[in-house]
């Protein structure tokens, strides 16, 4: 059987021994076409009409991750042993009706991630490691690679539950690797870039509780659909309260603003409280708890870790 050992340091932080592989950074200019819904000079704050209607059911999907441990694997063919790591993962899905919501499913993996074709799985006294493989050894690659699983077990967990036509699933985080997936819709709380022009980020500022801007399309290194919509807060801040929703650039633009429309109606009771949640009103109260809930089932990180290291040694 293949070794391997864990490394000493914290998973939280960087390996004692860095390996670095170099990539090409891509860019990080977007293309806009600011015209889908209606002209880009006439923008401005779109309250959904008396036609449009919430989904009957909303799903809501979210995965978790945790690095148990970041480990060294013996490849019988090279003297360097190859970095990887050792993590649990877990996604669920959450069903909201005007009944309420419910828990539909969870489920919880482990894996043992590294570039070396000979990665062994990994059975501990308390859990077990599948492997799996990283196209090279850079700490980006592994992450990734990491990332796509809980990716995959998102859709697998949505697809399952699927059941009726007029259902419309909410992934928590950008719709990358889901566009895929029928009436679904990816749910961004936090902004690092700025996409839109002066003009139009004007249009978000002054968005009112229950407001969306109209549908663009934007290409960074893949093509989405993509709106901006103001929860219930009671801030004044400019951008107080406002998360990016992303659909499918192959939809048709009116099957889009259907989507942005019955989804500005959905999105406000589920609204986080900010006695409640530091990052409300856009950690909705499903993804809020459906979070907590993943990441207890990802079970206790330090018996893992002693776990993952009595099995090194053995």
């Amino acid at each position: 059987m293949t070794g391997f050992t864990v490394d000493p340091w914290d998973p939280g932080y960087a390996a004692a021994l860095a390996v670095e592989a170099l990539s090409e950074l891509g860019s990080t200019s977007a293309e806009l076409v600011l015209d889908v819904e209606r002209p880009a000079a006439d923008w401005k704050p779109v309250t959904p009409g008396p036609d449009a209607d919430p989904p009957r059911t909303l799903l809501v999907a979210d995965g978790v991750r945790r690095i148990d441990a970041r480990v060294w694997v013996h490849d019988p063919g090279s003297a360097m042993p190859v970095p990887g790591i050792a993590a649990s993962y877990a996604a669920g899905i959450v069903r909201c009706g005007r009944d309420g919501a419910d828990l539909a499913e969870i489920q919880v993996n482990r894996t043992l991630i590294s570039a070396s074709p000979d990665t062994p799985e990994v059975k501990t006294g308390h859990a077990l490691y599948r492997p799996s493989k990283a196209a090279d050894s850079s700490f980006e690659e592994l992450s990734l690679a990491l990332q796509r699983q809980v990716t995959q077990l998102e859709v697998d967990l949505a697809v399952r539950h699927r059941s009726a036509s007029d259902d419309l699933l909410l992934v928590d985080g950008p719709l990358r690797g889901r566009t895929h997936l029928p009436r679904t819709v990816g749910y961004i709380k936090t902004h690092h870039t700025a996409y839109l022009p002066s003009p139009q980020s004007g249009v978000v500022a002054a968005l009112a509780p229950g407001q969306r801007t109209p549908v663009f399309l934007m290409g960074t290194s893949w093509r989405r659909h993509a709106w901006y919509v103001r929860l219930p807060v009671r801030s004044a801040a400019p951008w107080a309260g406002v998360a990016r929703c992303e659909a499918g650039a192959d939809l048709d633009p009116a099957q889009v603003v259907r989507l942005a429309d019955a989804l500005t109606l959905a999105l406000p009771p589920l609204a986080g409280v900010d006695y409640k949640d530091p990052r409300a009103p856009q950690n909705l109260v499903p993804i809020g708890g459906l979070e907590k809930l993943l990441r207890h089932h990802l079970g206790d990180a330090r018996l893992l870790y002693r776990a993952l290291r009595n099995a090194a040694r053995d």
